[in-house]
């Protein structure tokens, strides 16, 4: 098949199909433009053309390139084209699968960086709130922190999923939904924001079911949630750099660090393998190790 046809295809099919993310969708579409502009270069115009040897030597200029990629920058495009060619085969466009020999680079671990709870608190205080936009920011800032959310799961939230009391049903990758505690203090801050900030922003809008809004009323989007994060930070004075995926980070330690099981955690943080939680309670063990070195006797 014409690769630009066959590469519409697996596009429609994890779109429609498996319905991944608007975020993995745009990253296999990074890596497979790069893959099939590539290959059109290499003089290659249809999907049946391409060998192992081929894609061997995409990966090893891919994995050559100056400056260097990071192991998890290779390890997905490793994995856009075993997934692309994958596709082919199994729908029967290809004979075979030439990626399948592929093995995707050892990413070295890395451990999660999580705020103090003394730094979170500072954090969530830093939005003002006595200004509209204070207390919708203070109130996405708390209901990060309280849930685990990834932040594209908290700015597509709608009002309605924050209706049921106490517990809040986020929506999350692979179109999964899970439910999760809101916990007193987010629930205080969401109520204010709905009660006192929502309407007035919604007026100056199109008509939005989205929990959040920006300050014009349209839905706020992943880049205006982590510009909220920054600033802040800033305001909060923590100099370490925060992300937003830190306050994820800081929900999940300071669970298990409170004495939660792996396997809530992994409920909570809707985490498909309790391995990917798991790297979590390393972190715990790092914090346990050094208290053990500042506070034993004979501890060095």
């Amino acid at each position: 098949m014409q690769l630009d046809r066959a590469f519409d295809s697996y596009l429609r099919h994890v779109t429609i199909e498996r319905g991944l993310s608007e975020h993995t969708i745009a990253a296999y579409r990074r890596d497979l433009t790069g893959y099939l502009e590539w290959l059109t270069a290499d003089g290659i115009a249809d999907s049946a053309e391409i060998t192992p040897a081929i894609v061997g030597r995409f990966i090893a200029e891919r994995s050559s390139a100056d400056p260097a990629p990071a192991a998890t920058s290779l390890a997905r495009l490793q994995s856009s084209v075993r997934g692309w060619h994958r596709f082919l085969a199994r729908e029967g466009i290809d004979d075979d699968d030439p990626s399948g020999r592929l093995r995707p680079p050892k990413a070295p671990r890395r451990l999660p960086k999580a705020l103090t709870i003394d730094q979170v608190e500072r954090l969530l205080a830093a939005p003002s709130a006595e200004e509209p936009i204070g207390i919708r920011d203070r109130a996405l800032l708390e209901l990060l922190y309280a849930t685990g959310a990834r932040v594209s799961e908290a700015v597509n939230l709608d009002v309605d999923d924050v209706s049921h009391g106490d517990v809040l049903r986020l929506r999350g990758k692979g179109s999964k939904e899970r439910i999760v505690p809101l916990g007193s203090y987010a629930r205080a801050a969401v109520d204010a924001y709905l009660t006192r900030v929502r309407p007035d922003l919604a007026a100056k809008g199109r008509a939005s079911a989205r929990l959040f809004l920006g300050a014009r009323g349209a839905p706020l989007s992943r880049q205006s949630a982590w510009l909220v994060i920054r600033d802040a930070a800033e305001r909060a004075q923590i100099t370490s750099e925060v992300s937003p995926h830190t306050l994820r980070h800081s929900f999940a330690t300071h669970l298990l660090q409170g004495g939660a099981d792996v396997r809530v955690v992994q409920e909570l943080l809707g985490h498909a393998s309790v391995a990917t939680t798991q790297i979590y309670t390393h972190v715990s063990v790092d914090t346990l190790r050094d208290v053990y070195a500042t506070s034993h006797p004979r501890a060095r």
